[in-house]
């Protein structure tokens, strides 16, 4: 899982950075120094040195080793493309029509040694060294060109023929020094030991090729139409060749810094193979919901056609309702105030529980007076009537009342006592509470309010009397129990 991401990130970041160039660019570093063992070349110091297309330095120096070779010190101050390995190459190229070359190099491959570093002491120190079996030198056009006049053209016969004497019995070397002057035969060559392993697979080529040239002749045109629309893509990439080169001088270092992108990429990974796992035994739940999702969609189809015909008749009803909502939102507006403050207030009845106690008081009073007789509703009350029932606004002692507990036995004894006195003095005994609630003034005798209140009083006794209270009209015990009849 971690290589496919990663291998899928590389194809999408590749083409971006060759087509918009937006990975960063490469810094200049202090110089890697390369000596190259030429047989010939026709460079001059400060030619250019490529890698793959891309400039990376210069032509520092040229030199001749006692050997009679060329030695020439490359230049290379671009990161990203040092160090040089044991299979480097270099060889040098045409760059114009007037004469100028570049040295046109390859690093090698990272999984074999790097170039041998030059020791002290020896003319080059601390340059690395590239022998001449990895290089090359070219014939230049221009020179080809010159048999063809004389007296280079009788000058070449004469050497031709006295090399057939000289070279007679060195064809190795003369073979080698043709392999460094023209590198297309040392490649020629691999090329040729390739295909004489892959004979067999050349052969199976050869017998599927018709397999292969069968379906694109029966799609020529669209084959044809592929060729010209790939010349029209190189003609635009012909267009931004300075671009793309920009931006394959930068893809080394783009590289460096995807490389932690790319870590915690592969630590995502790892972490995401168990909920990739689960998410593929889930798949087969996944895929019949989402094909039960078809009809359930098509039944759907009229309910949201209803719903839009819905909501064309209801947008004049909503662009009516405009002024009522912005009264609302203004009345909210003011009203937050009053709201929290009747939320404390709700809060706080909550806690001390006063709707209880609210509703208890509408219970209990109710209670009290649900009592009904012939006159109205009664309120249920008890009266103690006694020697100290009446009110005292001084601290006066009344005979026979004190404050004091007493046994009931020394209440009576007491109560009796103070009767006998009364009578003893000649003074008439004091009226109870319910005997002056009930007389009403000192009004003349014999009057017609008198009368009246007689008659109340005597209404209500009979109506205390009765079995039921009239208001009920049922002679239910309960009923008589919780209203006192």
């Amino acid at each position: 899982m971690r290589r496919l991401i990663a291998i899928a990130l590389l194809l999408i970041a590749v083409p971006l950075v060759l087509v918009f160039g937006i990975a960063a660019r490469g810094g200049d570093s202090g110089g890697y120094k390369v000596r190259a063992i030429f047989d010939f070349v026709r460079l001059v110091p400060g030619e250019d040195v490529k890698i793959a297309g891309a400039k990376v330095g210069k032509v520092e120096s040229l030199d001749v080793t006692p050997d009679k070779k060329a030695a020439v010190v490359l230049s290379i101050t671009k990161d990203g493309f040092t160090p040089f390995h044991a299979d480097a190459q270099c060889t040098i190229r045409p760059q114009s029509l007037i004469g100028e070359t570049f040295a046109d190099c390859s690093p090698g491959t990272f999984n074999q040694p790097k170039l041998k570093t030059i020791p002290d002491g020896q003319k080059g120190a601390g340059q690395h060294l590239l022998p001449v079996q990895n290089t090359s030198s070219p014939v230049d056009i221009d020179l080809i060109n010159n048999i063809y006049r004389e007296p280079i053209r009788q000058r070449l016969a004469i050497i031709l023929n006295e090399f057939g004497a000289g070279l007679a019995g060195r064809g190795a070397d003369l073979n080698d020094v043709i392999h460094r002057a023209n590198p297309a035969l040392a490649e020629t060559d691999k090329v040729l030991a390739v295909l004489a392993k892959q004979n067999r697979t050349l052969a199976n080529l050869a017998k599927s090729s018709d397999q292969v040239l069968a379906p694109l002749a029966a799609k020529r045109d669209r084959f044809a139409h592929f060729i010209v629309a790939a010349n029209q893509t190189n003609q635009a990439t012909a267009a931004r060749r300075g671009d793309i080169q920009a931006s394959i001088e930068r893809f080394p270092a783009f590289l460096r810094q995807l490389e932690p992108t790319l870590r915690d990429l592969g630590g995502l990974a790892d972490q995401m193979t168990p909920v990739v796992t689960d998410l593929g035994k889930a798949a087969p739940g996944i895929n019949r919901f989402i094909e039960q999702l078809g009809p359930f969609s098509q039944a759907s189809i009229p309910a949201l056609e209803s719903l839009g015909d819905a909501t064309d008749v209801g947008r004049p009803a909503l662009i009516a309702a405009r002024p009522v909502v912005n009264d609302l939102r203004q009345f909210g507006t003011y009203a937050n105030p009053v709201s929290v403050n009747l939320d404390k207030l709700t809060k706080s009845l909550k806690d001390t529980k006063g709707i209880d106690l609210f509703m208890d008081n509408i219970f209990y009073t109710m209670t009290a007076i649900n009592g009904f007789d012939a006159v109205s509703h009664y309120l249920r009350a008890a009266l103690i009537v006694n020697t100290c029932a009446t009110y005292q606004a001084a601290a006066v002692v009344s005979p026979g009342c004190s404050a004091r507990w007493a046994d009931e036995g020394a209440s009576t004894s007491a109560a009796a006592a103070s009767v006998a006195s009364a009578k003893d003095h000649g003074t008439p005994p004091s009226k109870s509470l319910l005997s002056r609630i009930l007389s009403f003034s000192s009004s003349p005798s014999g009057s017609g309010l008198d009368a009246e209140r007689q008659a109340a009083i005597q209404r209500v006794q009979q109506g205390s009397g009765s079995d039921s209270s009239q208001a009920l009209g049922a002679n239910d015990p309960v009923l008589k129990y919780l209203l006192g009849n």
